[in-house]
């Protein structure tokens, strides 16, 4: 959600700051721009609405230079889309923001500003921001000292990197809530909101830390915390692959991403489970001692990662012998909870900056859980670095805005995790030996599963003129029901919901006729038979059943019910395999609807606000 690049060099960054954007299209968006410090002493600025191309070609038609410049990919909070709502923002074309969060005391602050002659050319809260440091430049000659007067006066979570126009050898940028991170090159430096933007350009990062402010010039790095001491923060050499310049020969990149699930599952598993089990710390240095003490698991997650914690409640409690409870992070941060003894905090994200989790993540350290673990899918984020331990999902780069490759990499994560807690919880030795064969069989069941592709593309096209759809699954597979319903709504915009199988009685019959179509995952196992009655349910009402079975389901297609045979799996990995044709049936209506897949309207990759 909304991107930021700055740079402070000798030469002209123009170009590194446009190749950080497009590295960083996949967050969400619906503006663009740039300011730069021109050789003459100009600040200037262009911006544009739509895609970051446009802003490429508006640039391309003038000859932009500067040396140090910051730009920005807008999503926007506080006004409509339009190009002065868009980043940069300016202060009597001396100030330069750029800004990722929310000012939530921006009204307050704009009514001070403007009686104090400030004049508004925006809707946003980001405009307070740099109206706020020119006023503080009233009291001091230091753009440094000045930031952090006004980040004083801001409520809520902002990532912002400032410009003076009279001082033009450094930026000032401050972190509350919202990541920002340093890159280090030789003499030059460089701030994004994500190190995938400045990838071309440097591999060594600093990463900020809540509420530190830094002064950032061609040649030093100065970086205070929230008290205004001096601080060192860790320099840290990135490996991480980047490669969305590559669609690899397929249409989208959340195509692709569907298709990699069988090596990114691969590499999830690599050096961590061997025949016999889990291999040492694999969860990191002194993480068995502490799973050890754990009798109780809180899963804090937003969105697809919320449906991996919800999948894995199933896991932890029916093997692993631990209760388990599971909660929407924005829900989780605003209730009054009891903390059971003895209880482990899980996180998920993808990104590791959801701003929600990491806020759950904050106040459950306050709460007083014996530990801390957040399953993530990007070294270095926060909550990386703030949990006590991490388990890092290694689904490389993750591009769809519709999540794909980082849930499966999720679920095994968690299928992993249930393995370490039921080594101290009594797992019984034959669903020790089930979970472990299943995730070595797990990649290569994927590869089989992805094999159907053609059965469900042709099935898509019968959601053409569809507006409403029903998702139904048992037990463990009701949340990959739900995530599902997620897909298909989130890349095609067609209305979808989930329901536990036995709710259908108590109320979503109803909703049954043949303009909608009702999805059931059906794998062979315990619960197939309750299962058959609720389709019987659903046919004995018209509805029209689009059915994902198991091959010794005993399914048949005919004229109510479409039957698309998934390959057969065993116990704990079916969740994960039944995934695989949600997904791709999401993908193929969505094709046929003529959607953007890759960026759906109204969303973001990464969301760091509210």
């Amino acid at each position: 959600m909304c991107g930021i690049v700055g740079a402070v060099a000798e030469r002209n960054v123009v170009e590194i700051l446009l190749e950080g954007l497009k590295r960083l299209e996949y967050r969400g968006y619906d503006s663009a721009g740039v300011a730069l410090l021109q050789p003459n002493g100009i600040l200037s600025r262009v911006r544009r609405t739509g895609k970051v191309q446009e802003l490429v070609d508006a640039l391309s038609d003038q000859e932009a230079l500067g040396s140090t410049g910051i730009a920005h990919t807008r999503w926007a909070t506080h006004g409509g889309v339009t190009e002065a709502n868009a980043h940069p923002h300016f202060s009597d074309d001396r100030i330069a923001v750029v800004h990722n969060g929310i000012i939530e005391n921006y009204q307050s602050l704009r009514e001070q500003l403007t009686s104090k002659g400030y004049t508004f050319t925006s809707d946003t809260d980001t405009e307070t921001i740099a109206h706020t440091v020119n006023e503080e430049l009233k009291n001091t000659d230091s753009l440094l000292a000045a930031v952090q007067a006004s980040v004083r006066q801001f409520h809520g979570a902002y990532g912002t990197v400032i410009m003076d126009r009279t001082d033009p050898s450094k930026v000032v940028v401050a972190r509350s809530g919202s990541p920002l991170v340093i890159g280090l090159g030789l003499g030059e430096n460089f701030i994004a909101s994500d190190q995938m933007a400045l990838l071309p350009v440097t591999r060594r990062f600093m990463f900020l830390e809540e509420g530190d402010v830094a002064e950032i010039t061609r040649r030093s790095v100065l970086v205070f915390d929230k008290d205004g001491k001096p601080v060192k923060r860790e320099i840290i050499e990135s490996n991480i692959e980047h490669d969305a310049g590559d669609k690899g020969g397929y249409r989208h990149y959340m195509l692709k991403e569907i298709h990699e699930q069988p090596v990114v599952v691969r590499n999830t598993l690599k050096e961590r489970v061997s025949d016999e089990g889990l291999l040492p710390d694999i969860f990191g240095k002194g993480a068995d001692e502490l799973l050890a003490k754990i009798k109780h698991v809180q899963i804090v997650a937003c969105g697809t990662s919320y449906h991996a914690g919800m999948t894995a409640r199933y896991w932890l409690e029916q093997f692993a012998n631990v209760s388990c409870n599971v909660e929407i992070a924005s829900e989780f941060r605003y209730r009054k909870s009891v903390v059971q003894e003895n209880s482990l905090l899980v996180t998920i994200s993808q990104s590791g900056e959801t701003a929600d989790t990491l806020a759950a993540l904050r106040l459950a350290k306050e709460l007083g859980y014996t530990a801390s673990l957040t399953i993530c899918n990007v070294p270095g984020s926060s909550l990386v670095r703030e949990s006590d331990m991490a388990f890092m999902t290694r689904a490389g780069a993750e591009i769809g805005v519709a999540s794909t490759k980082a849930f499966t990499t999720q679920l095994t994560a968690f299928l992993i995790l249930t393995l370490a807690l039921g080594e101290h919880n009594g797992m019984a030795a034959a669903d020790k030996q089930a979970i472990v064969q299943g995730l070595h069989s797990l990649p290569a069941k994927l590869e089989e599963t992805l094999a159907i592709t053609q059965g469900i593309e042709d099935l898509a096209e019968e959601f053409a003129d569809k507006n409403h759809s029903l998702f139904l699954g048992r037990g463990d597979q009701y949340p990959i029901a739900m995530e599902g319903a997620l897909k298909l709504k989130e890349i095609s915009y067609i209305h979808a919901e989930a329901y536990a199988s036995g709710e259908l009685k108590h109320g979503p019959l109803a909703l049954i006729d043949e303009e909608m179509p009702v999805i059931v995952v059906a794998p062979n196992n315990e619960l197939l038979e309750k299962l058959k009655s609720n389709v019987e349910e659903v046919r004995a009402r018209g509805g029209i059943m689009y059915v994902f079975a198991d091959k010794d389901a005993s399914f048949a297609s005919d004229e109510t019910m479409r039957v698309i045979n998934v390959p057969h799996c065993d116990g704990p990995i079916a969740p994960i395999i039944y995934t695989i044709p949600l997904q791709l049936l999401s993908y193929y209506v969505a094709l046929i609807k003529g959607t953007d897949v890759d960026q759906p309207r109204n969303l973001a990759k990464s969301v760091t606000v509210e």
